[in-house]
């Protein structure tokens, strides 16, 4: 597939923020439902009368259509104009979000995720294309920052949002919440933003497309239900594992021998964007991965309610905001590969920090670390949507924020997915080992209190150390995920090295 065509957009001031204001609502739209169903989906399963596993394809199917639309947006915008894309995605977006809201069955909700999640692939990678392609360079690290708060906010907040409609509402609003959004973005944009060159005669490698669809569909697939059917030993997970590895070898046969493949070969024969794309993912994975960790960590060895849980975690988003406010003031000054270094070494200590935590840390602990975060979150992903661009043709922007959000959303569900059967596997491993410790030997089980509360040989007392054995080998898994982390953290810092300084273009 051949994108040769001219992105450059001139625009005056007041046009130029009317077209960032839709463009951050679109992109906060689409960031914020990535996550704010999740809460509702109990709310979901009763209302439709599902079963667990049938009420998870609420999520898959919105992760799947999203994550296999998302590649062809750079065809998409060549063939059919990069505005009209954009809200034609809003629309269509906003349009299925009122259906999910509707929707009476379980098939129709799952039907209408999938358009949902079809009409929304395309959100991020055209929002950061325009956003990058109407500023000037000299403007563009502040244009990154505000655009970057709209990604990395939403789905901070999505759960806290989400479970306030679900409690004071019902589980509809979560997707009716999107509609002015969705309104004020398309008004706002078929206004202001006008159309960019596209070409009648751009063809799409459709060999290339279906073998890239079908390894992301099924990968997808096998990483938000393996948990669920004890992965490996489940057939259907074998089965999706092998449909991925299919789909991606005849991909990569297509790459490498059409003539004009599906992904064209000169993105990643740029080095900035091959280190940002390998940053970005890594920097989604520990983002969502830290999230999906630290909820049930609250909830279930510290006891928190649902409310408090998020209200600790929402610092994150104070972090990210401090760190857009400082990089779109210094970015200019100091250059984005010292503040991706600078963000990427305070990530790495505050995983360390985590890596000594038990559930008798403070409240101030969690928010000092959450906020921490955030700012080193803010500081990794905004000279990175700089850097990962700043060599890279112009024509090519829009093709290449696609694989951009791709591998971040790619990231992010590896990261949930590994992260969470780690702990599982763990916590069964250290439970065996704790428990290998208690036998009549030990004198800490013949006298005293210990004997009294957790006597092993009285059913009672077996029950209640159980319980205790499985809550101090859950406290060691959740520290050896946060040890891996920590070790994919610092593994990556060298990669900052190999980044080159911006083109003005």
């Amino acid at each position: 597939m051949t994108i040769d065509l001219p992105t450059r957009v001139s625009m005056s001031t007041a046009t130029r923020t009317m077209v960032t204001i839709c463009t951050v609502l679109a992109t906060l739209m689409q960031s914020l439902d990535s996550t704010i169903a999740n809460v509702a989906l109990p709310y979901m399963q009763g209302s439709m009368s599902a079963s667990q596993d049938e009420i998870n394809w609420v999520l898959t199917s919105y992760i799947v259509a999203a994550a296999i639309m998302t590649a062809p947006t750079g065809f998409l915008a060549a063939r059919f104009g990069r505005t009209k894309l954009f809200v034609t995605a809003i629309a269509g977006f906003t349009v299925a979000s009122i259906l999910c809201g509707m929707a009476q069955s379980l098939d129709q909700i799952v039907v209408f995720r999938i358009l949902q999640g079809m009409f929304g692939a395309s959100l991020v990678p055209l929002s950061q294309a325009v956003m990058y392609d109407i500023y000037p360079p000299e403007q563009r690290g502040a244009a990154m920052s505000v655009w970057t708060m709209g990604v990395m906010i939403g789905p901070i907040f999505g759960p806290i949002l989400g479970g306030w409609l679900t409690e004071n509402y019902n589980w509809r609003w979560v997707f009716y919440i999107n509609v002015p959004f969705g309104v004020l973005a398309v008004t706002g944009l078929l206004t202001f933003l006008k159309e960019t060159a596209h070409s009648n005669s751009v063809k799409l490698d459709w060999i290339g497309f279906g073998a890239l669809s079908l390894a992301i569909g099924a990968f997808q697939t096998m990483l938000d239900r393996g948990e669920t059917l004890d992965w490996f030993a489940s057939r259907e997970i074998l089965t999706e594992a092998c449909l991925a590895g299919l789909g991606l070898y005849v991909f990569l046969v297509q790459f490498s021998l059409a003539p004009k493949p599906f992904l064209s070969p000169r993105l990643f024969a740029d080095l900035n964007f091959v280190v940002g794309i390998i940053l970005y993912s890594i920097n989604g994975l520990i983002m969502y991965a830290t999230l999906a960790l630290l909820a049930p960590y609250l909830q279930t060895l510290m006891n928190y309610p649902v409310v408090t849980t998020g209200i600790v975690l929402a610092p994150r988003g104070v972090g990210i905001m401090l760190a857009a406010m400082v990089c779109g003031r210094v970015l200019g000054r100091i250059g984005p590969r010292m503040l991706l270094g600078i963000g990427l070494i305070i990530g790495t200590y505050v995983l360390y920090e985590m890596t000594f935590w038990t559930p008798d840390i403070s409240e101030w602990t969690i928010v000092s670390v959450g906020i921490g975060q955030g700012f080193s979150i803010g500081f990794v992903a905004i000279p990175l949507n700089i850097t990962a661009f700043a060599t890279l043709p112009s024509e090519r922007r829009t093709e290449g924020t696609s694989i951009y959000a791709l591998t971040r959303n790619l990231g992010s569900s590896i990261g949930i997915s590994v992260t969470g059967a780690l702990l599982q596997t763990n916590t069964q491993v250290n439970h065996a080992l704790v428990a290998g410790a208690v036998n009549p030997f030990n004198h800490a089980f013949q006298t005293g209190a210990t004997l009294r509360f957790w006597n092993p040989w009285s059913t009672q007392g077996a029950a209640m150390l159980n319980e205790e054995i499985t809550r101090q080998a859950q406290i060691i898994a959740y520290v050896d995920d946060f040890k891996l982390m920590l070790i994919l953290a610092i593994v990556t810092l060298p990669l900052v090295l190999l980044t080159r300084p911006s083109r003005r273009v």
